[in-house]
């Protein structure tokens, strides 16, 4: 928007005598402006990633319990927005749960609506005019962040900083635009804003170009309390600003999961249609606006007048607005989720590709709590994967099946597939700023993967060789007491698999424990079949010393697979714990 607009004030200049002698120092205005605007979208930045670490699982879990309906869905939403400040994100945690299968897609819809009221909250803080002491916050945050040797201190620090730095930019761009109170073209062009059309597109394009409603907002609270924004104008930016919001968005979900792009489109359907309705209402919309907002001093006038009222005015249009589109759609959200779906349809799966991740969205990795969990929801699928090639190794070596036998091999190549998305997908969140539960939590799940992969390897490559070449030798069948005793320990260690796989999934130290608490079953059924074996060394039978080779390499195979599924159940121990365990 600025751009264009720094090029038809030159060609003003360039055309006008008059103006020759108005000459302005573009240097700092250029500087005031958008330094100031580097400063305040920095200072989002920050903030929103102080916000996201201090928060942690906490509104995580608020938004997944609170949206058992649309209303409560809304309400945590702009609750969880309002903390986060970034419906980006709060978007992103829909996804994950909608990809879940934790929340429904109409679910979800409440919970995008209400991000929007959420949104609102910056606008508002904005309004406030509070950059004479926006270095004093700065200088508070940077020790804070710097100086403490705490994880929790450090993130306060950081969303003080970024506040601050949010309010200085603030004040750079309005001290910036000053000379422009009475440059003619530019409030000529601010003139032209008050035109629906025109300031909507404005407002959207440089809401896209920056990527941040609140930079649209901030700077039109920024031109307003200089004089020189109308609320009529601030009102249409305000609106072009939610179209360009979703739009970003949208972009960003494209090559994504199909929720994630459903989710989008909801965002763009849900924002267009506001804004719709509402531009034959803007003066009825700026009405309440002015009825609702604090009027300056009697002694004010003019510009003076307008740059004490207009920002406020500006920040509550906005909240009212998404508010009003929040109540009047609510009832909708189904017809909504339908018209996703029915615009994004299911995807056809790729042929020429065996198996591809579920819950890996890329869009997460912007929210490492996130990512965290849906990876750990990958490779809970991974683990059942592994839990089907045991059963189905026991129903070929039970009939002597080899197709069966060749199905775990196909099985096992899976699992192989989705580790190694599983282990990028990690990879790229390393790219993050990691807390150190975060980090803790990621060497956790590398550790679980990697030894259920190893799992899943030893069924389809050590078992199932040995199950085939019991088959082929036509070896003489075992007594029912050696039977059952390898069938009980069969059993032990597919469920210690079982556990471990839940403790991952559910983040389950009961059942982790539990896994643990099989070691002596496993250790008395294997030194049984062993001691049981080396009795009968002298038994006359053809082949026997064959036989019991293969057994004991079973039952070797079983022990080990034992032991990787204690490393994976230790993940979700404390320390202290996991290393007690022997």
């Amino acid at each position: 928007m600025f751009f264009f607009a720094f090029l038809s004030f030159n060609a003003a200049f360039a055309q006008s005598a008059e103006l020759a002698e108005q000459r302005l120092d573009w240097l700092q205005l250029g500087m005031g402006l958008f330094g100031g605007l580097a400063l305040f979208l920095a200072g989002l930045d920050l903030l929103s990633e102080g916000l996201k670490k201090a928060a942690g699982n906490t509104l995580r879990d608020v938004l997944q319990k609170l949206t058992v309906n649309r209303f409560m869905g809304a309400a945590t939403g702009a609750f969880v927005t309002g903390i986060l400040n970034s419906s980006s994100v709060t978007t992103v945690l829909v996804v994950g749960f909608v990809t879940a299968g934790v929340m429904t897609l109409a679910q979800s819809v409440g919970v995008i609506m209400g991000a929007n009221i959420g949104s609102t909250v910056t606008a508002q803080l904005l309004a406030f005019d509070l950059s004479a002491y926006s270095l004093i916050a700065v200088a508070l945050g940077f020790f804070m962040t710097f100086g403490s040797k705490y994880e929790r201190p450090k993130y306060i620090g950081m969303m003080i900083m970024g506040l601050g730095l949010v309010f200085y930019g603030m004040g750079l761009m309005s001290d910036g635009m000053k000379p422009l109170r009475s440059y003619e073209p530019f409030l000529e062009i601010l003139a032209s804003m008050e035109q629906p059309l025109f300031g909507i597109l404005a407002g959207a394009l440089f809401t896209g170009l920056v990527q941040s409603s609140a930079a649209t907002v901030g700077i039109a609270i920024a031109m307003a309390s200089e004089g020189l924004l109308s609320l009529q104008a601030g009102i249409v930016l305000a609106l072009g600003a939610n179209i360009g919001t979703c739009v970003t968005a949208l972009l960003a979900a494209l090559g994504k999961p199909v929720e994630a792009v459903r989710a989008s489109v909801v965002h763009v359907l849900f924002n267009i249609a506001g804004v719709l309705i509402w531009l034959p209402f803007l003066g009825i919309l700026a009405d309440i606006a002015v009825n609702v907002s604090p009027a300056a001093a009697d002694s004010l006038i003019g510009k003076d007048k307008l740059a004490a009222e207009v920002p406020r005015q500006i920040a509550n249009a906005n909240t009212i607005f998404n508010v009003l589109n929040t109540i009047i759609f609510i009832g909708f959200a189904t017809a909504f989720a339908r018209l996703a779906e029915r615009l994004v349809p299911e995807r056809p799966e790729p042929k020429e590709k065996i198996i591809q991740p579920e819950f890996l969205d890329d869009g997460a990795l912007e929210a490492p709590t996130i990512a965290l969990e849906n990876a750990r929801r990958e490779i809970e699928r991974v683990g059942h994967i592994a839990l089907e090639m045991m059963d189905t190794l026991g129903e070929g070596a039970e009939h002597h099946d080899r197709d069966a036998l060749d199905a775990v091999a196909r099985r096992d190549d899976e699992v192989d597939i989705l580790t190694s998305e599983i282990m990028k997908y990690l990879g790229r969140l390393l790219q993050s700023s990691l807390t150190e539960s975060e980090s803790e939590t990621h060497h956790k799940l590398v550790a679980a993967i990697m030894n259920i992969e190893s799992t899943a390897d030893i069924v389809e490559t050590d078992m199932v060789e040995l199950i085939k070449n019991f088959i082929d030798g036509d070896y003489a069948e075992s007594s029912e007491t050696t039977r059952d005793m390898v069938q009980g320990l069969w059993k032990c260690v597919r469920e210690s698999l079982e556990l471990a796989v839940r403790a991952v999934g559910n983040k389950d130290e009961r059942s982790a424990q539990e896994v643990l608490l099989l070691k002596d079953d496993i250790r008395t059924l294997s030194d049984q079949l062993f001691e049981r074996h080396a009795k009968r060394l002298n038994i006359d039978e053809p082949r026997y010393l064959e036989r019991v080779r293969l057994l004991m390499t079973f039952i070797e195979q079983l022990r080990h697979m034992y032991t990787l599924t204690k490393r994976v159940a230790k993940t979700q121990l404390p320390i202290e714990v996991a290393t007690d365990a022997t």
